[in-house]
């Protein structure tokens, strides 16, 4: 709590006397993930780093946010990478996946579709590189290899079969590289505000970089348990760019994230995001193969 506030009267010193609610930070003693953003009274957020890699993150996210000319962004009230803080002006609105089971979907995938062609133009990314150099390739998720040597204690051995037969499967998907854009990188459902049926910001930047466009929609697939929204999604941004998505490389991205995600929570004793088991994680990934008629 400190630290934010002493942060703040240095780069908004306008804002430092204001209320601070800080978030508990259970789960996030990886230096790399030593992050997070606090309310500073009622309109604003800061988002502060505890650690030097988180430090580096934060300031990634500052230099994109400054370079970014793009839909649905936050506005930026202040920030600085000396001390490293992030200010920008709260909207209200709830999550995606607390609003999913009542927007339009295809009005939603409209929305998201619309970000997501402006986000992977080829000019924004040459605006984003201009300003910070080349950018980084993903964060390094678990090999399909090390997902088939580690995940068996974690689920049924039939399962494990399964998830053996798909991690064949992506590696052959995604064996050739596709060109790259510039790529959100984390663009779940807890990263995207809504207000009712209207798209109002997508937030969290740090993990920007360079990657297929495929990648961007890997998590579309675990928002509501029909897939409409992806399919939505992909069908206006097709619509709107003229360049075709491929179902097969989102869905390898959507296995090799999902199953990185099971993997390190469960053996960090971290529960899952939804607190359910990894038996019904591998369950939820069978039924959205089979919605989709796609896999192996």
């Amino acid at each position: 709590m400190d630290t934010v506030r002493d942060a703040l009267r240095v780069v908004a010193p306008g804002l430092a006397e204001l209320p601070i609610t800080l978030p508990d930070l259970v789960g996030r003693d990886e230096p790399l993930w030593m992050a997070s953003s606090a309310a500073v009274g009622e309109e604003f957020v800061a988002k502060v780093a505890w650690s030097a890699p988180a430090a580096r993150r934060l300031a990634h996210e500052i230099g994109v946010l400054t370079a970014l000319s793009v839909p649905f962004l936050p506005e930026v009230v202040a920030s600085s990478t000396e001390p490293v803080l992030l200010v920008t002006r709260r909207v209200p609105g709830k999550s995606l996946f607390a609003v999913v089971d009542s927007v339009d979907r295809d009005h939603a995938g409209r929305q998201l579709a619309r970000f997501l062609v402006a986000l992977h133009d080829p000019s924004t990314r040459a605006a984003v590189e201009r300003a910070l150099g080349p950018l980084p390739a993903p964060r390094v998720e678990a090999s399909t290899a090390e997902i088939r040597a580690r995940l068996g204690r974690w689920v049924r051995p039939d399962q494990h079969a399964t998830v053996t037969t798909w991690c064949a499967w992506a590696d052959e998907v995604l064996a050739e590289p596709r060109p790259s854009v510039l790529v959100h990188g984390d663009l779940h459902g807890d990263n995207q505000v809504w207000d009712g049926n209207r798209l109002s910001l997508v937030v969290d930047f740090e993990t920007t970089s360079a990657a297929e466009p495929e990648y961007d929609l890997r998590a579309f697939p675990s928002t509501g348990p029909d897939c409409e929204l992806l399919t939505a999604t992909t069908q206006h941004y097709e619509h709107l760019c003229g360049r075709s998505l491929s179902l097969d490389r989102i869905m390898a991205w959507h296995l090799r994230t999902t199953l990185d995600d099971l993997l390190w929570r469960s053996e960090a004793g971290i529960p899952l995001p939804d607190h359910r088991s990894p038996t019904a994680w591998i369950n939820d990934l069978t039924t959205r193969f089979a919605k989709l008629q796609i896999g192996p």
